[in-house]
């Protein structure tokens, strides 16, 4: 099954977080159907809150009645919201945490409740879930080192601006794009900066290695939580030009959001990885549907374009495509890229 929705929203950044992110307080959508909960990870990000967005729409179209809290990013405050969804009385919770290794006691108390519960963007370091919904992020990483090793013709310095290391996301970007530099690029060297998701410690972080290394030709930033920083830092230093000048630096993102491809476009960056917040919201859903009315799934190809891995026993993780995305469309290091202004892109599709 397939849902195909244009989302045609007039919902403002301002009025999501004002209904969000008001004390984490509980909001909820109307339908007939069974009643689920979703925990929103964060409100302060153009990716999430495009995934807030999405949220209620496809609840909708499948007929769930929805509740939703906002954890802001600590687990303590998830663990507290399953425990409000719980008596309210829900039959499924979809959920992002950000602390893969620290969600599992709440993992262990919703399977003993017999709640199904689907993961979104992240996958938990143990414990059972019913449905991983996520691209491949160890591609994210690969995509970005083909791109940038491609453009630097094998030889440079890059600064990888990290997300979090508590997160398999973070892990699974960092150690990809590690593993194939090491492995196709051994001249390029990689300043690797913990930033914890954090886009001023990225900013800061960033100015300290130009200061240090002014030869620095790349930048890969493992999510758009970094993009205004780094844009920020390459302006003041003089290096935030167009990409036929010789004082160029490459600078690749994940995510895809709005910003990103319109910076894409402009030549202030040069290629994302677009991550599907679109269909993370809208599998999340369908995948809760399936857990409440008794359907199970096994590994394979899906109908829409992905692949149902096996990651361990007792976890499925459905993978959904993530393409590069460039200004020109070309193929770098042999992974072919979609332009900027492809329809298809769901950060086209988002004001």
């Amino acid at each position: 099954m397939r849902l195909r929705v244009v989302l045609c929203s007039t919902l403002s950044a301002l009025s999501v977080l004002t209904l969000l992110n008001a004390c984490g307080n509980s909001a909820t959508a109307s339908g007939d159907g069974p009643l689920i909960g979703v925990d929103y990870p964060r409100s302060d990000t153009d990716f999430w809150n495009s995934y807030i967005r999405y949220t209620p729409t496809y609840a909708r179209q499948l007929g769930l009645g929805l509740k939703t809290t906002n954890s802001q990013n600590d687990v303590a405050k998830l663990a507290a919201d399953a425990q409000t969804f719980i008596s309210q009385g829900v039959k499924g919770i979809a959920m992002a945490p950000q602390d893969t290794a620290a969600i599992a006691p709440t993992l262990a108390q919703l399977e003993a409740k017999r709640i199904p519960v689907v993961t979104v963007d992240t996958r938990p370091d143990s414990g059972k879930v019913f449905m991983v919904i996520r691209a491949d992020n160890r591609a994210y990483g690969e995509k970005a080192c083909k791109y940038l090793g491609t453009e630097l013709g094998g030889k440079g310095k890059v600064v990888m601006l990290q997300g979090g290391l508590d997160s398999i996301n973070g892990r699974d970007r960092t150690d990809a794009f590690n593993a194939c530099m090491r492995a196709r690029y051994p001249d390029i060297k990689v300043f690797a900066e913990a930033t914890n998701w954090d886009g001023a410690v990225a900013a800061q972080k960033l100015q300290t290695d130009l200061t240090a290394h002014p030869d620095i030709k790349g930048v890969y930033m493992q999510s758009s939580f970094a993009l205004s920083g780094t844009l920020q830092v390459l302006k003041q230093k003089g290096l935030l030009t167009g990409p036929k000048d010789k004082k160029h630096v490459y600078v690749v993102s994940n995510d895809g959001i709005p910003e990103e491809l319109a910076s894409i476009a402009a030549g202030r960056i040069d290629a994302t990885v677009s991550q599907p917040a679109d269909l993370y919201a809208e599998y999340a859903l369908y995948y809760l549907r399936a857990a409440v009315d008794g359907k199970t799934f096994k590994p394979g190809r899906t109908d829409h374009d992905s692949t149902i891995v096996r990651v361990r026993e007792g976890l499925l993780e459905d993978r959904l495509p993530a393409p590069l995305v460039t200004a020109d469309g070309g193929t770098y290091g042999g992974v072919p890229s979609v332009r900027s202004d492809d329809t298809s892109l769901w950060g086209n599709h988002v004001r």
